[in-house]
């Protein structure tokens, strides 16, 4: 493997985006713009010789299929223009498309059959897999960016005979994992952290048949406490129909089209039926409000919150547009920025959305964006102007931060969160029209 050196035309593409985000925001926003879209490229990938890219998350030296495609967001919008880029992208989907044809079920991955784990006395020894826990993202992300490449530019050369018979797992897996007490996977680690392992002897919680599909964790990498979380079961409807698109596209497959359309149906439904709560109106006799629960399991268990990780309910406008009811999400992106959602924190220097998987009243800046992309162009602004502010005075975005002091925060180098932040000072550069 070798380090990623750009092409200068990937450079100019870059360095000219920034200057555009300095004339709208700033010297400072800009500047840490050009950084953060340079340092990705050319420190979080590597290539390979085999025409593929690995990418670590920034301090963790592991390839998890969502970070992999959410650390690529602000580059999306060059595919079409820049065609080195759009070669730099296609060489991360063949990796993940390996990856994901080596075991559907791990989240993150080595660079090669180093075994390194996150923990070794996981029930996964594959010396492949840096952890092996079941996320639903973890199959939709690679699809949508695979889906985006090709709307963007047209190309097919990295949709081969792998890339069908992964489209094909997927939607095989997502369907066997309606039924989950049908499924082998098994998640066990030896810790006194619940949200670290699944109960039952690593089946997870008990769930009834929804016509959702489950999964064994968050995309925060958290156990989940209900088997159907809610936003990630919209993303992979979603990006079923993503798959669908491929497949008759390009693929000539309209039996496969047809069972991904079938399966994102079932999905919505599920969601529709068992994903959605309502809450009396304040006398009680107005109509109720909608909202969508964050987790469920068919049996009554309902959990109200969102997480600062996507897929969120936050963010489904961006990752299930076409999926969605808009007028349930409006409601409940109300509850999700209000305290109501005990993942909410507010502090002195910022207020935002949080996880369970960091310390109580840390902000992510991950969140902060998805606020800002989903919000109005004022909203933007003023994000990003905060998410500029809490850097903690190193000139990176961080995965979390104290509320009331940025210079207490976790993770020193997160990449993901670097890309958040570069895609919001990129819309409002748009928006503004510099």
């Amino acid at each position: 493997m070798t380090s990623t050196h750009l092409d200068p035309a990937i450079t100019t593409t870059l360095r000219d985006a920034a200057d555009r985000v300095r004339a709208t925001s700033g010297a400072r926003v800009g500047d840490m713009v050009e950084a953060a879209l340079l340092r990705t490229l050319t420190d979080t990938i590597t290539l390979g010789e085999d025409g593929s890219a690995f990418v670590i998350t920034g301090d963790i030296p592991a390839m998890w299929l969502r970070d992999s495609t959410t650390q690529l967001t602000p580059y999306l919008r060059f595919l079409g223009s820049c065609p080195p880029l759009a070669d730099l992208v296609a060489a991360v989907v063949r990796r993940q498309l390996a990856c994901l044809d080596h075991d559907p079920y791990a989240n993150a991955f080595n660079d090669g059959p180093t075994g390194a784990h996150y923990d070794p006395e996981d029930v996964c020894d594959d010396p492949h897999v840096w952890e092996q826990k079941y996320e639903i993202d973890s199959l939709a992300y690679p699809v949508t960016l695979a889906h985006t490449l090709w709307r963007a530019t047209g190309r097919t050369d990295f949709l081969d005979e792998r890339a069908h018979r992964v489209l094909r797992t997927i939607v095989d897996q997502l369907r066997t994992e309606q039924d989950h007490d049908a499924s082998a996977y098994r998640f066990q680690r030896d810790t006194t952290i619940p949200t670290e392992t699944l109960a039952r002897e690593g089946r997870g919680t008990a769930v009834g048949r929804t016509g959702m599909t489950w999964s064994g964790f968050r995309p925060s990498d958290d156990a989940c406490t209900y088997g159907y979380n809610v936003p990630a079961n919209l993303f992979a409807a979603q990006a079923l129909l993503a798959v669908a698109d491929l497949a008759a596209g390009v693929l000539g497959d309209e039996e496969l089209a047809d069972d991904a359309r079938t399966l994102s149906g079932e999905l919505v439904t599920g969601v529709e039926q068992f994903g959605i709560v309502t809450e009396p109106g304040p006398s009680g006799d107005e109509p109720g409000v909608r909202t969508y629960a964050y987790e469920v399991d068919g049996l009554g268990g309902v959990l109200r919150m969102d997480d600062a990780n996507t897929p969120s309910l936050l963010s489904l406008p961006l990752i299930a547009p076409d999926v969605l009811d808009a007028d349930v999400w409006r409601a409940t992106r109300e509850f999700v920025l209000s305290p109501a959602n005990p993942y909410y924190m507010t502090g002195t220097a910022a207020s935002g959305v949080g996880s369970p998987h960091t310390l109580p009243g840390r902000v992510w800046p991950i969140a902060l964006a998805v606020e800002a992309l989903t919000g109005t162009p004022e909203d933007r602004v003023r994000i990003l102007d905060v998410l500029a502010r809490t850097d903690g005075g190193t000139g990176r975005m961080h995965e979390s931060f104290d509320a009331s002091d940025p210079t207490a925060y976790s993770r020193p180098w997160f990449s993901w969160a670097d890309s958040m932040f570069c895609e919001v000072a990129l819309v409002v550069a748009d928006e503004t029209g510099a």
